[in-house]
């Protein structure tokens, strides 16, 4: 008897592209903290509701009238007590008008219901009503404003338990200073949580001791928005928002960029001292300091993923509901910023959410704090700081986004991928990166092949038996280090024993064939014995006896750039792996003085980041692979420069290279991995993401079977630009052994898509339905087992309701099913 899986979706399909309504209710939200008030387009009129026992519904109860008493009323707010909205208007107010009283109704009546009712203005109350009850006669509200543009209108339980205390407000009208009228009825209620009453700073930090929040507006300040423009990002907006401080002459800098086909702003903050003299302390510097709105009494969900620690458990999704009033943290370790935790945040609440991202290539830490009065407050940033600055020094913060979306939180997910492929991938030479193949003579296997005539016939065997890889990756161990092994870095020459006619002759024999060579590199850890600690031992945290480059020396760094620009000149080589296989934040901690914390670490992020851009202005058609014992440095700033081929040191199972691609596809479309030769098709196909690299372990050649590289890596070449699509989960993330996993790679563009299911070792199932997400549901598919030999015609609706019918007769087996739209 055959058993049959039954797979449950779990996430909603809809569509990914940008709505309307996002934008508009984004770009109020980056008017109000960015805009230059004289050009800024004013907000709408619109009532935020903070806080209420229900829905508040306008102009009704259920569909019906309202009543007050047996007088029926169609004009107004129903809503229960507890209650709190607020009113923002676009022009100055005189007064607000209104009736007030318990609803009568079936549920009402007999006089239940107990509440006050109450009206504030700037956070002070400037009237409120008698204790009310059902069946009482309205109470009369006329209220001065006196040219506030914003005010609140609050119910509150008598102190006898909510039960029944539903309260209308009745025919409300708001008489501005022209004296012209506006029944409140007629603004609509926000659906936008991040628009806030108040107007802060997206960001915070303390001066001399005290917090920003209480004297930053007073400061002296600048703001300036306008138009920028290239060939690959279209028009976007940059605000600058200067505040000066006329004491001490702090000047302190947010740069946003405000895209216009996304709804997404990022920030970055800055502080300059232009004073004479050293500068009060900074300290608790976060890039960001805000509030969403409301707090939902569905609450607040964090969807996120783990980082990488070299396990199979690297890149596992979970979930973080927020409590009421908690306080939750997390942070990085070791100051590489996706090890064991990832500064990527998707926060969901009632049918919408935020994407929120750190991208701070050091030690951060980010606190989501829930308070049931003022909503969610996010902070984050560099995790230590508190520091003087110089006169005439500046430092520079993480880089901060936001994405607030409608809908579900997977199509946010796919928002997030498509604004990562549009804006943030790498362009070498101009171009859009594109998926690739790797043949790596060094990774699976160290101190294999590295000598020139042994990696010529290692090449020349992948070339004659027509395996299609695009990259040659020389890993590491090619410079002197024959004593220590590999992990001897800090002499970046060409060891003459091995390779008597350098790196250039086999670069050479690449290009000739139209393949590219990559070559590894780790400048940032220094062993000692080398020529750095012999010739610059200042140049290193540790001295003679080796640790950590000072990548934030000038000196230091303009040595590295231009030697290691001299030598991908010289040998030929056209991208670049850079490794990091050290924590550096117990050498930027220790480095600094107690007036200094945080000072080491903000300037090695900045010389890092400057040496990759000194590198790619030199080299502009030149891709970087960034590694970090794997993937622990895949902040966003790195991603802008840099892709991670090698997602995790961890590649020792099928299964677990099928978990991280699950968690890890969420967030990056572009990823890569490795796969050992003497490995069957299973593993072959559980390892397939946009780039992958291939490789014999230490038995060599002898025992591979080339026929099935090439099958696997021509396989890859077919369904790769897929993969860099929307993506959707079909089955719940799992390391068992006894379960299916199988995922969709939707390119909408192209009217195609690839299928990728698991039957692993321990499996019972031998069928499934597999409900496919965002098709056409009146279009036609061809679908296709890229092991069967004819396609099948099955409708988007089939696909999507009733599945994609999928049968595996063995176990562990892979399925890759292409999908094309025919019609």
């Amino acid at each position: 008897m055959i058993a049959t899986l039954l797979v449950l979706t779990a996430h909603l399909t809809s569509a990914v592209s940008v709505a309307p309504e996002e934008m508009d209710q984004f770009r109020s939200w980056v008017a109000t903290r960015f805009a230059d008030p004289s050009s800024a387009p004013q907000l709408g009129s619109g009532i935020d509701v903070v806080a209420n026992h229900g829905d508040v519904q306008v102009n009704a109860r259920g569909g019906k009238p309202m009543h007050l008493g047996t007088t029926p009323y169609s004009n107004g707010f129903y809503c229960h007590a507890p209650s709190r909205m607020v009113v923002h208007l676009t022009t100055p107010a005189q007064k607000f008008e209104a009736l007030v009283g318990v609803d009568s109704n079936d549920q009402t009546s007999g006089g239940r219901g107990s509440v006050v009712f109450s009206v504030a203005v700037g956070g002070a109350e400037v009237w409120h009503s008698e204790i009310l009850r059902e069946g009482m006669p309205a109470q009369a509200v006329s209220v001065p404003l006196n040219g506030a543009r914003d005010f609140e209108l609050l119910v509150s339980d008598a102190g006898d338990g909510i039960s029944s205390d539903q309260a209308d407000w009745i025919n409300p009208i708001v008489t501005r200073e022209d004296g012209t009228a506006l029944p409140l009825s007629d603004v609509p209620i926000l659906t936008n949580d991040l628009l806030l009453e108040n107007r802060d700073p997206v960001f915070s930090f303390s001066y001399g001791g005290n917090p920003s929040r209480g004297f930053l507006n007073q400061w002296k300040q600048q703001r300036e928005s306008r138009t920028i423009a290239d060939a690959r990002h279209g028009t976007r907006t940059k605000h600058t928002v200067v505040y000066r401080d006329p004491a001490t002459a702090l000047l302190v800098r947010c740069e946003g960029i405000e895209y216009n086909d996304f709804p997404v702003i990022e920030w970055t903050l800055y502080f300059r001292n232009e004073g004479a003299q050293d500068s009060p302390i900074l300290s608790d510097i976060n890039a960001i300091d805000t509030r969403i709105g409301r707090d939902p009494e569905s609450g607040y969900v964090v969807h996120q993923i783990r980082g990488d620690d070299c396990t199979p458990q690297s890149y596992q999704p979970f979930d973080t509901p927020l409590a009421p009033a908690t306080d939750t943290r997390i942070a990085n370790t070791g100051g590489r910023p996706t090890q064991m935790a990832f500064p990527y945040f998707n926060i969901e609440w009632g049918g919408r959410g935020l994407i929120y991202a750190l991208g701070w290539p050091g030690q951060w830490a980010t606190r989501f704090v829930r308070d049931t009065e003022t909503g969610l407050r996010i902070v984050g940033g560099q995790e230590l700081t508190h520091f003087t600055l110089h006169p005439g020094e500046e430092v520079r913060g993480p880089l901060v986004v936001l994405m607030p979306y409608q809908g579900d939180w997977m199509r946010a997910q796919n928002l997030w991928r498509r604004w990562m492929v549009a804006h943030n991938l790498p362009w070498p030479g101009g171009k859009p990166v594109q998926t690739m193949r790797s043949l790596c003579n060094g990774n699976f296997y160290p101190g294999l092949m590295t000598v020139a005539s042994q990696e010529k016939d290692f090449l020349q065997k992948h070339l004659d038996a027509g395996v299609a890889f695009d990259c040659w990756w020389q890993d590491a161990g090619w410079y002197p280090c024959e004593e220590v092994g590999w992990p001897k870095t800090g002499t970046w020459a060409v060891d003459p024993q091995r390779f008597p006619k350098g790196i250039r002759e086999l670069s050479d024999f690449m290009r000739a064939n139209g393949k590219v060579t990559m070559v590894w590199f780790e400048p940032e850890r220094v062993h000692p014995g080398t020529w750095i600690t012999e010739n610059h031992p200042e140049w290193v945290h540790g001295g003679k006896d080796g640790g950590l480059l000072k990548l934030g020396e000038p000196a230091c760094r303009e040595w590295l750039t231009l030697h290691i620009n001299s030598f991908l000149n010289e040998q030929g080589i056209e991208y670049y792996r850079q490794d990091f296989n050290i924590d550096p934040l117990p050498f930027w901690r220790a480095a600094d003085t107690e007036d200094r914390q945080g000072i080491s670490e903000i300037r090695h992020v900045e010389g890092y980041l400057v040496y990759w851009d000194g590198l790619l202005q030199r080299h502009p058609g030149m891709l970087i692979d960034s590694c970090a014992s794997g993937g622990r440095r895949n902040d966003l700033e790195t991603l802008r420069r840099a892709v991670p081929l090698l997602r995790s040191d961890w590649y020792a199972s099928p299964e677990g290279q099928q978990c991280l691609t699950y968690g890890l596809s969420l967030w990056f479309p572009y990823q890569g991995t490795g796969v050992i030769y003497d490995r069957d098709i299973y593993w072959w196909r559980s390892s397939m993401v946009a780039e992958m690299s291939f490789g014999p372990d230490a038995a060599g050649l002898d025992n591979v079977h080339m026929n099935v590289v090439k099958r696997a890596v021509d396989e890859h070449k077919l369904i790769s630009p897929c993969l860099m699509g929307d993506f959707y989960p079909l089955t719940p993330y799992t390391q068992s052994n006894a379960e299916w996993m199988a995922w969709q790679f939707d390119r909408p563009d192209l009217g195609q898509g690839v299928v990728q299911v698991f039957r692993r070792p321990d499996s019972i199932y031998e069928s499934a339905h597999l409900k496919l997400k965002a098709l056409d549901p009146d279009a036609r598919y061809a679908v296709l087992s890229l092991d069967a030999l004819d396609p099948e015609t099955l409708t988007g609706k089939q696909l999507m309701e009733e599945g994609l019918p999928v049968i595996v007769t063995s176990c562990p087996q892979a399925i890759t099913i292409s999908y094309r739209k025919v019609e």
